[in-house]
């Protein structure tokens, strides 16, 4: 008989680099509905040192991954140790960690969460359920994005539900399968402007709000091949490196000119996908905050209700649903969708360590 009740520890690391998300989760399900309780939750920032190591990650040959690999799943079993004996935190049933992703090419059928190895168990003493992307590659799926799923189980009284992370990404209901992809980078492209100005990132959008759209630019980032493609479809950080950054810099711009423009982009391509329909849309994740943003994306979304929920569900969303995941995965119930991702089918994924 399947439990009806978890206590679980979910964790999440996105591509925007702000640290490591840890929410303390109670889920139950009762009449095969889901609900979910956030108690603590804290994140854990990165420091400089660790940033750029992430950050050049993606440069690295396959021996240096593999050092890089262990150290950061050292590097987040100590975080979780912490965070477990400073909530005091009991009878915790497992911990489901993303780790980070460093490698995205799932074209090249390649995806790489660091922080997964067995390790993780040892030194947390406790059961983990990690490394949720890969099989999916290995079905022909774009390993990305899993979120649709808790989007469907938790939230389905919402017609769309968005996160602006790294990257924004969306998912819904069409002819009754769940549907999500990629849309554009966010906070990627975002905080690497405003870090040039000395700022973790733009406070509100008020850097953005003070600039002035460029046609030029903005025109050319709408262009992309990318955004008329079909979904399945995701976006990794090697799209912002090899595609959008080199854009950006050859236009002569002011960066409050080019923090202006690449937030109407962002904008203007969620517009796209919700036009013509009239509903509701959750919206989460760290870009929940910038309210110049919000503020666009109202604009180009004008038959739609956005809704920001409480401070927990906006910052810990995803650590909440890699936590479902887990629940999902324990149960041996799908948690991955073929209609999301592109994969040959939905499938159960994840993999289980057990401590000595």
């Amino acid at each position: 008989m399947l439990n009806t009740n978890y206590n679980v520890i979910g964790m999440m690391s996105g591509t925007s680099l702000d640290g490591v998300d840890l929410a303390h989760i109670k889920f139950s399900i009762n009449n095969g509905k889901w609900s979910y309780e956030i108690k603590e939750s804290e994140t854990i920032p990165y420091t400089e040192n660790w940033i750029n190591q992430l950050k050049n990650g993606i440069h690295l040959d396959l021996d240096s991954l593999k050092v890089l690999d262990k150290s950061y799943t050292e590097l987040i079993a100590e975080i979780t140790n912490h965070f477990i004996l400073k909530n005091k935190l009991q009878d915790v049933d497992f911990i489901c960690s993303h780790g980070h992703t460093i490698l995205h090419q799932p074209q090249n059928g390649i995806t790489l969460q660091i922080g997964n190895l067995p390790e993780l168990a040892q030194k947390t003493k406790h059961k983990v359920i990690c490394d949720f992307r890969v099989q999916d590659v290995a079905m022909g799926g774009q390993g990305a994005p899993l979120v649709p799923i808790g989007d469907q189980l938790l939230f389905s009284e919402y017609d769309f539900c968005l996160n602006l992370g790294g990257f924004s990404n969306i998912s819904f209901n069409r002819q009754s399968k769940r549907i999500a992809f990629d849309i554009s980078p966010v906070n990627t492209v975002l905080n690497f402007y405003a870090e040039k100005l000395g700022r973790n990132f733009d406070q509100g959008g008020s850097i953005a709000k003070s600039g002035e759209l460029n046609k030029s630019l903005y025109d050319e980032l709408n262009n992309l091949p990318f955004y008329s493609q079909k979904f399945p479809k995701s976006l990794g950080i090697e799209f912002v490196h090899t595609t959008i950054l080199p854009i950006m810099e050859k236009h002569i711009l002011s960066i409050p000119d080019l923090l202006h423009t690449f937030t109407e982009h962002i904008a203007y391509q969620i517009g796209t996908i919700v036009k013509g329909v009239k509903g509701s849309m959750l919206i989460t994740g760290g870009g929940a905050y910038n309210t110049f943003l919000i503020e666009r994306i109202k604009q180009h979304c004008t038959s739609i209700r956005c809704d920001i929920p409480d401070e927990k569900t906006i910052e810990f969303k995803e650590a909440l649903i890699f936590g479902l995941l887990g629940v999902l995965r324990e149960r041996k119930e799908i948690n991955t969708l073929a209609s999301v991702t592109g994969a040959k089918q939905d499938h159960c994924s994840g993999k289980i360590f057990l401590p000595n």
